[in-house]
């Protein structure tokens, strides 16, 4: 049995990171840069006016109280115009005339005078205005050449809204990761639809894998329900590799009960044992192996919460590395209930988030640990990680805390902290 750390070095050393493919920004959202964005160009493109009022020419500051003859209009996706020394009414978003260098608002202005055409002829200045006011310069967003985004970003509105502003069609994303779930149990009914005979239970783990994968952005070939037969779960991982899958994930059978032929199974089909047992709780007997063609399996015990702690510390951390990015940062919250923690493990511990008027976070472990139990799970907003060597916990220590899924908002209440 090894420390949690010592298996995710472990697992990690064989994730690396996958290769790109072309799609539009909106089609790639959620996906992860393959390769840094450059800008191709200034953004903006053009000096403009950032309010509704009159450009000048203002290389010297013209003073409050001075007065100016206007002479045109130019609205926003007018062509460039020259000035002819004088004043111009603009509206914002507009081109600034050339040879003009600054906007005054135009309620900073008073109204002197009308042309025949009831455009306006002649404004008094309310205030000083110097060169650049209200002005917004080309490339004083994004310079041409500038680095957009790293790869490794992952893909949001934003960097939508960013991406087609400058104009960028196509970008290098990593290709989704492919992974195959096997649950097994011959007391697993995997049709909902169908009754229940008194020797089964509905099969929550698939459901649970099939949605928390697809959030993180992976596609899922497949979710079988398999009975507890070597030979059935042998070819169902066969199916899944000659799929394609990058990462078969495995429900139960991976202790040491008579019906735990996991372990062997994988031997037979030529898997290389990354580790099997890690010194933690939830998910202790949980098995990790490669295949031949770079294939990961990740074995997880059946019961549900050792299902998503090996989704969460395990899997996800697989899925940002084949992303390109780093390690997840931990975040910290001040333990708000005691914890006796067993010496030597690392405890996964369901939580709920709150936020004190000093904006610390605070971690109230909820009771209810039993790794059967589901209802402490759809009530939390986190996870609270205890090292192996903590030893008691009281009030007040800081803990490491994380997010249910990577990549997700850390709900406090009505306040929200983030995993990047």
């Amino acid at each position: 049995m090894i420390r949690y750390d010592q298996a995710l070095e472990r697992l990690l050393a064989h994730a690396r990171r996958l290769p790109g493919e072309s799609r539009s920004p909106v089609d790639a959202m959620g996906r992860a840069l393959a390769r840094d964005v450059i800008s191709p160009m200034d953004l903006p493109s053009f000096d403009h006016a950032a309010m509704d009022g009159y450009a000048l020419c203002a290389r010297e500051p013209l003073a409050a109280g001075s007065e100016h003859a206007v002479a045109g209009s130019q609205a926003a996706g007018d062509a460039a115009r020259e000035s002819l020394g004088s004043a111009c009414e603009i509206m914002t978003g507009a081109r600034l005339p050339v040879g003009l260098d600054a906007v005054i608002a135009v309620e900073r202005t008073q109204l002197l005078a009308h042309a025949g055409d009831g455009t306006p002829a002649r404004i008094r200045l309310l205030d000083t205005l110097a060169a650049g006011y209200n002005v917004r310069y080309a490339g004083s967003d994004v310079a041409k050449g500038a680095v957009v985004a790293v790869a490794g970003t992952r893909i949001e509105p934003a960097l939508v809204m960013l991406l087609a502003a400058l104009g960028v069609t196509s970008v290098e994303v990593v290709r989704q990761p492919r992974v195959a779930i096997i649950g097994t149990g011959k007391e697993l009914l995997a049709d909902p639809t169908q009754p229940l005979a008194d020797e089964q239970i509905h099969h929550s783990n698939g459901p649970y894998l099939r949605a928390a994968f697809g959030a993180a952005g992976a596609k899922v070939l497949s979710c079988e329900t398999l009975d507890d037969t070597a030979s059935h779960y042998r070819e169902a991982v066969r199916r899944a590799r000659d799929a394609g899958a990058d990462l078969i994930v495995s429900t139960g059978a991976v202790s040491m009960g008579r019906y735990d032929f996991v372990p062997e199974a994988l031997q037979a089909l030529g898997a290389e044992l990354l580790f099997h047992k890690v010194a933690m709780r939830p998910g202790k007997p949980v098995l990790a192996a490669t295949l031949g063609d770079d294939t990961l399996v990740l074995a997880l015990p059946g019961t549900p919460m050792a299902v998503a702690v090996g989704f969460r510390f395990f899997a996800e951390p697989v899925l940002r590395a084949w992303a390109g990015q780093g390690r997840e940062p931990m975040l910290h919250a001040v333990l708000d209930t005691p914890q006796q923690p067993k010496p030597g493990l690392r405890h996964f511990l369901r939580a709920k988030l709150t936020q004190d008027a000093e904006g610390r976070l605070h971690a109230d472990v909820l009771s209810r640990q039993q790794p059967f139990r589901i209802q402490p799970f759809a009530e939390a907003n986190a996870w609270v990680a205890l090292a192996e060597d903590v030893g008691d916990c009281a009030p007040g220590m800081l803990v490491e805390i994380a997010s249910l899924h990577a990549g997700q908002a850390l709900s406090v209440g009505s306040t929200t902290a983030t995993n990047k």
